[in-house]
């Protein structure tokens, strides 16, 4: 039943706030009246009949039911271990998102020491020394674009040792030498080396002598220079 909104009130209604009660007669009266009021609805309302959902909906529907109740039923069976296994899980999740962000002092040392030794990365002492021996043999007979290329293709292999994860089949020299992960120093040397290579066998303009110490150069302050000052 609804009641439109309006500034009458009823009359007993009106006296029953101030207290008063109406005759028996006053009250049939006022609800004639009330009922009388067409402004006021007390017949059922009809809602239009809704159209049946489209029979591939209702297949659809059926499927997924068949579907997924073994897998509701599952998950009912295992509920009672399930819980505790959520249970577990979150507070190891609350754990480690605590030790995240008050980070005790020994993991923050761990970090800052692992990322210094790969900041500091080098190669062998004396497989650098080696190296550099046997490119100098092949520059004192003037095959420059040898040496040379023998310094970038052993460096790479020094990178793929340290790094295994940096070098892959498909690297190129010019990749290597912008590669971040890096220790800047490698990055420069790599870089000189790597220029003067790639002239040499893409641009197919043969060596110098100055072409071989820069970047004999490079590589020796980068392979060797670490080490002095670490000794």
């Amino acid at each position: 039943m609804t009641i439109s909104s309006g500034t009458d009130a009823l009359p007993q209604v009106a006296q029953r706030q101030r207290g008063e009660l109406a005759p028996q007669g006053d009250f049939d009266q006022t609800y004639a009246d009330l009922r009388a009021d067409e402004s006021i609805q007390f017949a059922e309302v009809e809602f239009p009949a809704q159209e049946p959902p489209p029979d591939w909906l209702t297949n659809l529907l059926e499927w997924l039911s068949e579907v997924l109740a073994p897998l509701g039923r599952f998950f009912v069976a295992i509920w009672p271990v399930l819980q505790w296994v959520l249970i577990i899980a979150g507070i190891a999740l609350l754990v480690l998102l605590i030790v995240r962000m008050i980070e005790p002092d020994f993991l923050r040392r761990k970090k800052r020491s692992a990322a210094k030794d790969e900041d500091s990365w080098a190669p062998d002492e004396g497989e650098a020394l080696a190296l550099l021996e046997e490119a100098d043999r092949l520059a004192n007979e003037g095959r420059y674009d040898e040496a040379t290329h023998l310094l970038l293709k052993r460096s790479v292999g020094q990178i793929a040792q340290a790094r295994p994860d940096l070098v892959e089949p498909s690297s190129t020299a010019r990749e290597l030498s912008a590669e971040s992960r890096l220790p800047q120093g490698a990055r420069d040397a790599f870089g000189i080396i790597a220029a003067r290579v790639e002239r040499s066998l893409f641009a197919l303009s043969p060596l110098h002598q100055d072409d071989w110490q820069a970047a004999r150069a490079a590589y020796a302050d980068f392979a060797l220079q670490q080490k002095a000052l670490a000794a």
